[in-house]
């Protein structure tokens, strides 16, 4: 069940009930902090439970996918003549196609390949220019950055957040 809390705007809170609020706030954070501690105890215990049979489980996958795979391999050209893959009444294996990439050969490299597009295919290079926000920020006090700035009419801003911390029982 979703609870939806939504900000009550009242201005005639009083210190003592801004006092009770901040406990109640308190009081139900270190509630939830026991109910997350209790969950994840249960948790450990169920896992600790079945850690032994899902080791075992996991190891006989694995080893049958590598059977399966070297049975596969071995023989795909006798069993993969005319589909991609093979039924049984357990499951499908077969080979799929993956995604298309693309691969220097022996010899060649991308810096190679960057220059002969240049002269061969230079639709296919691509530039992108943007804004170096974070040097923007970063020489945002220097003077002349700031000059420049407010001529473009960009600002920096920092929005200022509400924030509620609670002191931790020991």
């Amino acid at each position: 069940m979703k609870t939806r809390i939504t900000d009550r705007i009242d201005t005639r809170i009083t210190p003592a009930e801004f006092q009770q609020a901040m406990a109640r706030y308190a009081a139900a954070g270190l509630r939830g902090l026991e109910i997350n501690k209790a969950i994840e105890a249960e948790v450990n215990e169920v896992l600790e439970r079945y850690e032994h049979e899902l080791q075992c489980a996991a190891y006989t996958k694995s080893t049958a996918y590598d059977t399966i795979k070297h049975y596969c391999t071995t023989n795909k050209n006798a069993l993969f003549t005319k589909r991609r893959s093979i039924g049984t009444p357990s499951g499908i294996a077969g080979f799929r196609l993956g995604t298309p990439r693309l691969k220097t050969v022996k010899g060649t490299n991308w810096t190679n390949i960057l220059t002969q597009l240049k002269e061969k295919l230079p639709t296919y290079i691509r530039t992108v220019e943007e804004p170096a926000k974070d040097m923007l920020l970063a020489d945002r006090h220097k003077e002349t950055v700031a000059l420049v700035l407010r001529e473009m009419g960009v600002e920096v801003v920092q929005d200022e957040l509400f924030y509620v911390e609670t002191k931790q029982a020991a």
